[in-house]
């Protein structure tokens, strides 16, 4: 790894709450942001414990990447937090207390949107300290069967993420690319709004399990055999870009302003983390991370 600048750090200038139902729980339940000072990075705080319990945004609390990203251990634990990070790390916000009074934020319309309209309703401010800016000295792959996800060293400064989604002959989903420069700007223009969709076999049986019972297909994108079931697609490669939005939210978990060329090929949450872990190696640690603890 290797410094390619600097910029100044960013946390809001006043607090926000957004609220709304858990995607998975169905309970209701808010999140509210919190500027931080400089280096304090990006920390969830579950406050519906007696004792309010703290969980730092790294990839080293990561405990679960099956359909979406986990931090902590049960019961101390905050998941679905990908859309959160997006939003978060996607407007360039690197120091922020995030309250949740539940084991996961509002899963709104499963996008990123509503978090980050609420974000730059806020505002965001300029801090005295520096944030580094890192990249890749050669290209790093990471695989697992048919799936890759490889970021090489940057151009002019930028990340810039391309993603090939392809379920393969037959799926409802077509296969389908994006790419994009990350800026806050396209970010929030280009990528915020874009949902988490499901295929309508997936949807029954998370269902079956008790899980989402209060979803339906108006809610989120849910895909049957001739396409979305009662919805629409905001852009013809909506679930390519929402695969953008994630990998944006799991490089959060680095804890660094990472720039360079990341294209993804059928990849998901576990293998967005296993890139991180393994760029995470190559970095300098600080010498404390945070666990756990009373807010």
């Amino acid at each position: 790894m290797k410094r390619l600048g600097f910029r100044p750090q960013r946390t809001l200038a006043r607090s926000v709450t957004v609220s709304g139902v858990g995607l998975l729980s169905g309970d209701r339940v808010r999140v509210r942001f919190r500027p931080a000072p400089p280096d304090f990075g990006l920390v969830f705080v579950r406050t519906d414990f007696r004792q309010p319990v703290r969980i730092a945004a790294k990839y080293a609390h990561v405990t679960g990447t099956h359909r979406r990203t986990t931090l902590g251990l049960p019961p101390h634990q905050i998941t679905l937090v990908e859309h959160v990070l997006a939003a978060l790390a996607g407007l360039r916000i690197d120091n922020c207390q995030v309250e949740v009074n539940g084991d996961e934020p509002p899963g709104l319309d499963g996008s990123a949107g509503r978090f980050a309209n609420a974000l730059l309703g806020a505002g965001i401010i300029a801090q005295q300290a520096q944030h580094v800016l890192w990249t890749v000295s050669e290209p790093i792959t990471v695989q697992q069967g048919e799936a890759n996800l490889t970021i090489s060293p940057a151009e002019n400064h930028e990340l810039q993420i391309s993603y090939v989604l392809d379920y393969g002959p037959g799926c409802s989903i077509v296969r389908q690319k994006h790419v994009q420069t990350i800026t806050p700007e396209s970010f929030a223009r280009e990528l915020a709004n874009c949902r988490t969709f499901v295929l309508e076999h997936e949807a029954d049986t998370l269902q079956s399990q008790g899980i989402g019972l209060h979803i339906t297909p108006a809610d989120l994108l849910v895909f049957g055999e001739h396409g979305p079931i009662d919805n629409e697609l905001r852009y013809a490669n909506e679930p390519a870009r929402h695969k953008v939005l994630d990998i944006i939210g799991d490089l959060a978990l680095l804890g660094r302003d990472l720039r360079g060329k990341i294209t993804a090929h059928r990849s998901g949450h576990p293998l967005n983390i296993e890139l991180v872990r393994k760029l995470g190696k190559m970095l300098p640690q600080p010498a404390f991370i945070p666990r756990y603890r009373a807010a």
